[in-house]
C-alpha cells in the first residue's frame, strides 16, 4: 500500500501547490485556494499512512515519487513533454526513494 499512499499524497500535493501557481501565476481567482488547501491537508493525512518507522524516512522516501508525478504533471496538465533529463532524473530519484525506503535496516 505504501505506493498506493505516496502516488495519492503526490497527485493532493501538486494539485494543492498548482491552485497557488494558478491564482499568483495565471490570475485565477483567490478561491482557487480553498480546494488547494484541503488538497494540501488531504496530502499530509496520506503521508501518515505509508508504513514507515520513521517520518523523516516517510517523507524522504517521498519525496522521488514527488519529483516523478511533478513530471508526469508537466506532461499530463501543463502538456509539455519531459526530455530525456527530465526522465533519467526522475528515474534516478525513484531508485533513491526505494533504497530509502525499503533497504536492510537492522531490528
Amino acid at each position: 500500500m505504501t505506493w498506493v499512499y505516496f502516488a495519492l499524497a503526490a497527485v493532493a500535493e501538486i494539485a494543492g501547490c498548482f491552485t497557488f501557481w494558478a491564482w499568483l501565476r495565471l490570475g485565477k481567482s483567490p478561491l482557487w485556494l480553498l480546494p488547494g488547501m484541503a488538497s494540501l491537508a488531504l496530502f499530509a493525512f496520506l503521508l501518515t499512512r505509508v508504513d514507515s518507522d520513521a517520518a523523516g524516512r516517510a517523507y524522504a522516501s517521498y519525496g522521488g515519487v514527488y519529483i516523478l508525478s511533478s513530471i508526469l504533471w508537466l506532461w499530463a496538465v501543463e502538456h509539455r513533454a519531459p526530455d530525456r533529463w527530465d526522465i533519467l532524473g526522475a528515474a534516478v530519484c525513484m531508485v533513491g526513494a526505494a533504497i530509502i525506503l525499503f533497504g536492510p535496516r537492522p531490528a
